[in-house]
This record gives structure tokens, sequence and C-alpha cells, in this order.
């Protein structure tokens, strides 16, 4: 998707630092983060919102999940606690349309995330 800023990211059209790529998932620091560790993690594959998943995504969010796991460790946020979240459409506070799940930690965290 030509539009898409993550599908961007992924082209080489926009710089970014890899924290990890394989040929499924890539992720990357939030340009915009709201604690002192928020990292993006993104499927290769475009698809615009967990509403778009289908049975066939299952082991691709299964390992999204298992990355962000790793990069916790490798940001030294494991021991401490961390928070994963998906945002869903427009009530959910999702602003790109390209599934993408936050690793969000490195101090406490209030319940509610809402961006300033």
């Amino acid at each position: 998707m030509e539009s898409c800023i993550f599908c961007q990211i992924l082209e080489g059209k926009i710089p970014t630092k890899f924290l990890y790529r394989d040929r499924e998932i890539a992720a990357f620091y939030d340009i915009h983060p709201i604690a002192p560790v928020h990292i993006l993690i993104i499927p290769v594959k475009h698809i615009p919102s967990i509403v778009d998943l289908t049975p066939a995504d299952t082991e691709l969010v299964g390992r999204m999940i298992l990355v962000s796991k790793e990069l916790a460790e490798k940001e030294n946020i494991a021991q401490d606690g961390y928070k994963l979240l998906f945002r869903v459409g427009k009530h959910g506070g999702q602003e790109i349309n390209h599934i993408h799940l936050h690793l969000i930690g490195g101090a406490p965290l209030k319940e509610e995330i809402r961006p300033k």
C-alpha cells in the first residue's frame, strides 16, 4: 500500500533503524514515544487492522508477541514489566491502518495510555 507509512518504512522509502527484521516481522522505535521504551512490532504483510485478521494469520500474530518478548528482554524491561497494546479502529485509537503491536515500558505505566 503506497500510502501506508509502515509499508513505506518496510520498503526503505522512509529510513528507520530496525531493532528486529525477518521475512514476516519488523520492529522499530515509535517516533512519538509515550514511555522510555516504546517499540512498534509490525507484520511485513499489509493487514489494515485486527478486524482484518484471518485464521491464516494466527501464527504471524503469535510470532509478533514472541518478538515483543525478546525485545523487552534486550531493552532490559522484562524484569520490571511492560505493556503490549494493539489499538483497533477509530474508537480504539488506531491511527495507522497497518496492524502494529506497541511494546511499552521502562517506567511504571498508568492503566490508561493516551498520547499527549
